[in-house]
């Protein structure tokens, strides 16, 4: 299937001929609330530029990988957990996470969070947190308060 050159964005944040799809299989990580939209997956690029969107109350999965994201703010605003900092990010913002780095995006109350995520498209699995690396997560009181497993 060819795409068409040029595809509008239409309301609520989706794009012609791109289908939303499940952020992640249910019951393989915990998130809540998070829809995943394919822009851009093309071999000759190497890169996959996807569009998540984290619904008031939701987060992404809190993990790590050893590729490295490269995201900006879309649409709404929110706090993301970046290795041992939380950071608050809105509309537009720029946020990059290395490699092997601890991540995790919730909007802000009552806020739709959307956010473009760049990534190699020949990429390796999450790791998700074991017993040891939550607790010492949870030693700094900010994170302790932010994440969700």
């Amino acid at each position: 299937m060819t795409l068409k050159p040029v595809r509008r964005m239409q309301a609520n944040h989706q794009w012609e001929a791109v289908t939303p799809l499940h952020y992640k299989e249910e019951g393989s990580a915990p998130f809540k609330d998070v829809s995943r939209h394919v822009l851009f997956g093309d071999t000759h690029i190497g890169a996959e530029l996807r569009y998540f969107e984290v619904s008031a109350g939701g987060y992404t999965t809190l993990e790590r990988h050893e590729h490295a994201h490269a995201v900006l703010i879309l649409r709404g605003a929110g706090r993301v957990l970046i290795g041992d900092e939380v950071h608050e990010v809105a509309c537009n913002d720029l946020v990059s996470i290395a490699p092997m780095t601890w991540h995790q995006f919730r909007p802000a109350d009552g806020v739709v969070l959307g956010f473009l995520c760049m990534v190699n498209q020949s990429r390796d699995r999450p790791q998700l947190p074991h017993s040891s690396d939550l607790e010492r997560l949870r030693a700094t009181p900010a994170i302790s308060e932010f994440i969700r497993v």
